[in-house]
């Protein structure tokens, strides 16, 4: 698991992001009318200045993958006169374990919780956070997430470590076949009923009307919010 590269700079136009949200909720709401579904800005990637955009536009949720770019962007963000805004911000990234104190202080929900270690580390170093236990429905290297069969018992653990367990997470295939697609957020979506839990956090810029039309209540919306993610900086020298 590696920290993000560098990144290139790449200002980002206000109004343009306003107009990505505004058309991204109307969309929620044509799928899932009556229902609440919570948009993530996925802001990994980019400056403080898409953070910034995103809270101007109303998304006062933001994602990061990376622990060292948050800590970075939220030393920055805190610096700011007392008053300033602030977002909400969920760690949807694959995370080491020692990497939770770093960021512990940053991060209000933790998305990606999937193995003991890691429950009791974030126990320990934010005690009572609030957590979606991450599943992995697709089999792929590298993506992350528990068993489906071990979600019940890792709920547990959560719970005894004094965790607030808010729902279930997943990514989705690679592939963008819309059967698998749909089936693995059926999937997860039944995982959760039949954990009690009300929330699934599913579904990313290219499948997130998928994810919505099987139980999704959290998405994670980064590229058709903010375009393209800038290019890593060349080596110097």
């Amino acid at each position: 698991m590696h920290e993000s590269p560098a990144m290139s700079e790449r200002l980002l136009h206000p109004a343009a992001v306003a107009a990505a949200v505004a058309t991204v909720r109307a969309r929620i709401l044509e799928l899932a009318p009556g229902r609440d579904v919570h948009l993530i800005a996925v802001t990994k990637g980019f400056g403080v200045d898409a953070i910034d955009a995103a809270l101007a536009a109303g998304c006062t949720t933001i994602g990061e993958n990376y622990a060292q770019e948050l800590q970075r962007k939220m030393n920055e963000i805190r610096s700011r006169p007392v008053g300033s805004p602030r977002p909400v911000v969920h760690f949807i990234g694959q995370l080491q374990t020692n990497k939770v104190r770093t960021i512990a202080a940053f991060v209000d929900v933790w998305q990606t919780v999937d193995r003991s270690s890691l429950v009791n580390e974030i126990a320990r170093r934010a005690p009572n956070a609030t957590v979606f236990v991450q599943v992995d429905v697709t089999d792929e290297a590298g993506k992350g997430g528990c068993r489906p069969e071990a979600v019940p018992l890792l709920v547990e653990e959560c719970r005894r470590a004094g965790l607030v367990v808010d729902g279930l997470m997943t990514v989705g295939p690679t592939s963008t076949d819309a059967t698998l697609t749909a089936h693995a957020f059926e999937e997860v979506r039944c995982l959760a009923d039949r954990a009690g839990l009300e929330n699934c956090s599913m579904g990313m810029s290219g499948d997130y009307e998928s994810a919505i039309i099987r139980g999704a209540t959290h998405v994670r919306i980064g590229s058709a919010l903010f375009g393209a993610r800038p290019q890593p900086r060349a080596p110097i020298g």
